[in-house]
C-alpha cells in the first residue's frame, strides 16, 4: 500500500493518529465496527455506510468443478457469502486522475 496502512495494524495506527486515541482504543473502535457489521450480516441484514458502500449477504449456488491436477469432478455446496458494493462517491473518488 502506498500509504503504509493496508492491513489491520496500519489502520489502527491511522485511526489512533487521526482522532488522537491510543492504539488500544483505536483497536477497540475497529473491533466494534467490524463486529457490528459481522453481527448484522449474520442476521441476514445489510449495512450501508453512506458515501462508502453497502455490505450485504449473497448466496452462491452449488456447483461442480474439476480438480485441475486430476481432472476429477468436485462438488462445491451452496453457501452464503459476504458482498460489498461500493457507493457512487467511492467509485468516483477512485477513478479520479491524480
Amino acid at each position: 500500500m502506498p500509504n503504509g496502512w493496508g492491513n489491520r495494524a496500519g489502520l489502527i495506527k491511522k485511526i489512533a493518529k487521526d482522532v488522537d486515541l491510543s492504539k488500544r482504543q483505536a483497536s477497540k473502535v475497529l473491533d466494534s465496527l467490524f463486529g457490528g457489521i459481522e453481527g448484522e450480516l449474520k442476521k441476514g441484514g445489510r449495512v450501508t455506510l453512506v458515501g462508502f458502500g453497502t455490505f450485504s449477504v449473497g448466496s452462491r449456488k452449488a456447483r461442480t468443478v474439476r480438480n485441475p491436477q486430476t481432472g476429477a469432478p468436485v462438488k462445491i455446496p451452496a453457501k452464503k457469502v459476504a458482498k460489498f458494493s461500493p457507493s457512487a462517491d467511492l467509485k468516483s473518488a477512485i477513478s479520479k486522475k491524480k
